[in-house]
């Protein structure tokens, strides 16, 4: 018959391993009855006589199943069995009690010696065939599970060494404000190496403060991925002077649109004003803010008003703000849900309660801080963590108590973009019929750190200024057309036809930036091509007005500038704008 045409049967690989097996007996004809029993399955046996023969010939050989009589002289099967457990280590080496033994004290000392089963005498050839194939089976699972684990190990190492790489590279880039400032005190305990709490301070360029507290949903890395972002867009707009509003507008829109469904940022921010001695709060989904007010021995809750981070678009984001006067000393206290459902070892949480209970009772304001902290331990005992726990006090204090604690990149960090420096910047014909220059000139003026809260004005008076050089210097507009609302019309076609046939002229921007210790002073000087004006005639005649529809812009202007000036034919306008930081 073609071998082809014969079935293939299936082939027991445990009928086809050859195991060595120790034999240990000192009864003669015992140990060779089951030698040759072994032997004729096609194993290798080892022989012993005593106990201690046979702890010898294990540690030599290092056999795969040891049969082992229990009562033997020298050393008996039972230390014979412990010594063997202890000399095999890790790997496992199933013992096979043999004995004659039939007390329930007697078998129950073969298992607590290291014996996985017995075989009782006299032997039976199937019984024994069966035992063997069940513990080499039993001992090929157990070196897998041990392959795996050491494979596990392995990985597991090399991924706790990754994420401690990147946990060194995340903390550089999440925390390098002032969260370790004078008046603030918190603590960042995660669920795993990941956080997913997110904790920032950074001061103003006004001197204030913002305080960010973030809790991702979830624990680990996949809670810690947002927290890059946030923690740039943070920083990054704190140091240039960007408002509360602003920096949380551009943090949910990040979010909503780098975050998965279902994932997002509860939040709450804090904008501290050390000189006018108000807090403005922010609260989206994270747990009630305590306020003590030091002072009265008072506690305000301020509750959330608002979604997540990173749920809503921008078109329905809400950035209603709650206001609140303060006293030095007062403090402010925020904290993830962690803290709130921290449970004992009864599953019975920390709660809200708690919390108010230890502040509303303390003594001494400055050891409200450990006090909490305490309380919550006190609380949890030897409970495993469950959540991330984080907690935050910020203190009012005046900008002298902080001093020059700027955080970790100093008074630098503050800066953000230049503050000392001059450009000049030309619009030729082809430039002047197309482009609007002013939101490229207002953004490059919005990188100097503190000067964003002036945008408004600062947008008027380019506004303002390139608009009477352009339409009267460069395409000599008369603004008396706009004395009525028809003459307004005709104004702005005549002035859309002349713009279409330039071909040539040019407005110039001359910007000059000088630093002061509480903020700075711009010059805008901006010269058209034009022929200019008897400004001087202008001026006498107080030729600009206050009301109509055309004359208004110069005295406007004057009013938020230090000094407005017309230079050489009066094709050249210099207006220098003072500003603070407080403004």
């Amino acid at each position: 018959m073609d071998a082809s045409q014969n079935p293939i049967e299936a082939v027991d690989p445990s009928a086809m391993e050859h195991l060595r097996i120790l034999i240990a007996d000192d009864n003669d004809s015992d140990r060779l009855i089951l030698q040759t029993i072994v032997r004729k399955e096609g194993h290798t046996v080892y022989a012993a006589r005593d106990g201690q023969e046979a702890i010898d010939i294990f540690e030599k050989e290092r056999p795969d199943i040891v049969l082992l009589d229990a009562l033997m002289p020298n050393v008996d099967g039972f230390e014979a069995a412990r010594n063997i457990k202890r000399l095999s280590g890790e790997n496992l080496v199933p013992i096979i009690f043999l004995t004659s033994l039939r007390d329930a004290t007697s078998l129950a000392d073969c298992l607590a010696a290291g014996g996985l089963d017995f075989l009782s005498k006299p032997y039976n050839r199937i019984i024994l065939h069966a035992k063997i194939k069940a513990f080499a089976a039993m001992r090929r699972l157990h070196e897998t599970v041990q392959k795996q684990r050491d494979e596990i190990a392995v990985h597991h190492d090399r991924l706790i060494h990754e994420q401690e790489v990147a946990k060194r590279v995340f903390d550089n880039i999440a925390h390098p404000g002032c969260i370790n400032a004078p008046n603030l005190k918190h603590l960042l305990s995660p669920m795993a190496v990941f956080n997913g709490d997110l904790a920032l301070a950074s001061r103003k360029p006004s001197g204030g403060m913002y305080v960010f507290l973030g809790d991702f949903t979830g624990h680990g890395l996949p809670a810690a991925i947002g927290a890059m972002p946030v923690s740039e867009i943070f920083y990054g707009m704190s140091a240039k002077g960007f408002s509360l509003q602003d920096i949380l507008r551009e943090i949910n829109q990040k979010l909503k649109r780098i975050l998965p469904v279902g994932v997002f940022c509860c939040t709450c921010m804090v904008d501290l004003n050390f000189r006018k001695n108000t807090a403005e709060f922010w609260v989206g989904g994270l747990p009630d803010i305590a306020v003590f007010h030091n002072g009265k021995r008072e506690v305000t809750k301020i509750r959330s008003r608002h979604l997540p981070l990173g749920v809503l678009s921008n078109e329905r984001f809400n950035t209603d703000t709650t206001l609140m006067p303060m006293e030095r000393g007062d403090k402010i206290f925020l904290w993830s849900d962690g803290i709130l459902e921290a449970s004992n070892t009864e599953g019975e949480m920390f709660g809200e309660e708690r919390i108010h209970e230890v502040i509303s009772k303390a003594t001494d304001a400055d050891q409200i801080f450990s006090d909490l902290l305490a309380a919550v331990h006190a609380h949890t005992g030897k409970a495993e963590q469950d959540d991330d726990y984080t907690v935050v006090e910020a203190t009012m204090v005046s900008e002298e108590d902080l001093g020059d604690h700027f955080g970790d990149r100093g008074i630098k960090g503050l800066q953000g973009g230049p503050t000392d420096w001059s450009m000049t910047y030309e619009l030729r014909p082809k430039t002047l019929r197309d482009f609007n220059p002013l939101p490229l000139i207002t953004h490059l003026l919005m990188e100097v750190p503190g000067l964003r809260p002036h945008s408004g004005k600062i947008y008027t008076i380019l506004a303002e200024l390139y608009s009477n050089a352009l339409e009267h210097g460069i395409l000599g507009l008369d603004s008396d057309l706009k004395s009525s609302a028809q003459g307004f019309a005709r104004y702005y076609a005549e002035r859309n036809s002349r713009l279409a046939q330039l071909s040539d002229g040019y407005v110039r921007f001359h910007i000059d930036h000088s630093p002061r210790d509480n903020g700075g002073d711009l010059a805008i000087i901006i010269e058209d091509s034009g022929p200019g004006f008897d400004w001087q005639a202008r001026q006498a005649a107080a030729a600009h007005k206050t009301s109509g529809y055309s004359g208004r812009g110069i005295p406007l202007i004057s009013t938020m500038c230090k000094s407005v000036k017309y230079l050489g034919a009066g094709n050249k306008v210099e207006v220098v704008f003072e500003w603070n930081v407080d403004a």
